[in-house]
């Protein structure tokens, strides 16, 4: 379907009161193709938005816009230790963790309560409590928007890092994904280094996915607020990943600094915890403000405008490079600033 100068405030978790020109949205695959065969995208203003929830448009956006609305869950190939099952874009990712959960695939535990739909998972490589959606996908099936071919993507030819995919490089902006493709265990090994992932657990009296991923509900809303209730996009900072040698001496310096050890081989800093230590956490400027319960998040307590909460972005980055020296790296992308 398409839409003409439409509201965008239900398609950010931000709330923001923002238009866009045109918004089309797809249900199946075949009419994509179809669509961007006849009209392949070649220039102007034009993105792929899906539930919004790592986005922060600044102004209204004056171009096009194309929301995946494709969904269906199959299981693809079943064998005795693991499953592959294919998923629709347009499906809200944690409904598909419940479902895995349920029918006992192992995986997307850990990833539980994680807002966006299914296609961004891929595009940020989305991850908590030490998982990485990177470790369960075996391919991604896009179409390319120049002119409707579909193309199958590897693992390796998503380029997955912290964070980070070929999504947001040199593919960004150049294909429309319609289906994932997971590779998980019917004989699951549970990831439970994380924090007080374990102990959490054995509170519950047995190690399973289902406790899992209570845990980590339980855990996400406490420490995070509902995007439903409160305009956010969960963390707003990447966290920092810095080497061996510089976080040994920031260690010194600061003995309470929690690290982590990153899975590429360097060492992760609390990003929460750096900007608590400059005095953000529950401050707020105007509408615009640091969570009370986690100084990763920036909220929109009602009215703020995109530009509101960039401009407090700002100035929580500049306080953490002149107390610590650590330039922060937004996760959100800021739609609007050139």
């Amino acid at each position: 379907m398409i839409f003409e100068n439409i509201s965008l405030k239900r398609f950010n978790t931000f709330g923001l009161s923002i238009k866009a020109d045109r918004l089309i949205t797809f249900k199946l695959e075949e009419n994509a193709v179809r669509y961007f065969r006849t009209h392949g995208v070649t220039d102007g203003d034009f993105m792929i938005l899906g539930g919004g929830s790592n986005l922060l448009f600044i102004g209204d956006f004056h171009g096009t816009i194309v929301h995946p609305e494709m969904e269906g869950v199959f299981v693809e190939e079943k064998k005795e230790d693991y499953v592959k099952i294919s998923c629709g874009a347009g499906i809200v990712w944690d409904k598909l963790v419940e479902q895995t959960v349920n029918y006992g695939f192992g995986g997307l535990e850990n990833l539980s309560l994680i807002p966006g739909l299914v296609g961004a998972a891929p595009v940020q490589n989305i991850g908590a409590y030490g998982a990485e959606v990177k470790d369960t996908i075996e391919k991604v099936r896009a179409i390319c928007l120049k002119d409707g071919s579909l193309r199958e993507f590897s693992n390796s030819d998503c380029r997955f890092g912290y964070r980070d995919s070929a999504f947001k490089h040199e593919l960004k902006g150049n294909y429309l994904i319609t289906k994932i493709y997971f590779r998980l265990t019917t004989r699951p090994k549970l990831s439970l280094e994380y924090g007080s992932l374990k102990e959490e657990v054995n509170k519950l009296g047995a190690s399973s996915l289902g406790n899992v991923r209570k845990i980590v509900i339980n855990a996400r809303q406490s420490k995070l607020p509902d995007p439903g209730l409160t305009g956010n996009a969960g963390s707003f900072f990447k966290n920092p990943v810095i080497s061996i040698s510089d976080a040994e001496n920031m260690k010194k310096k600061y003995p309470k600094l929690p690290t982590f050890e990153d899975p590429y081989g360097s060492i992760k800093l609390a990003a929460g915890w750096l900007i608590e230590q400059c005095g953000w956490k529950g401050k707020r400027k105007g509408d615009a403000g640091i969570s009370e319960k986690q100084a990763l998040v920036i909220v929109n307590y009602g009215n703020a405008t995109g530009k509101d909460i960039f401009d407090l972005s700002e100035e929580v980055k500049k306080s953490v490079f002149e107390e610590f020296g650590i330039n922060l790296e937004r996760e959100v992308e800021v739609i609007g600033i050139t």
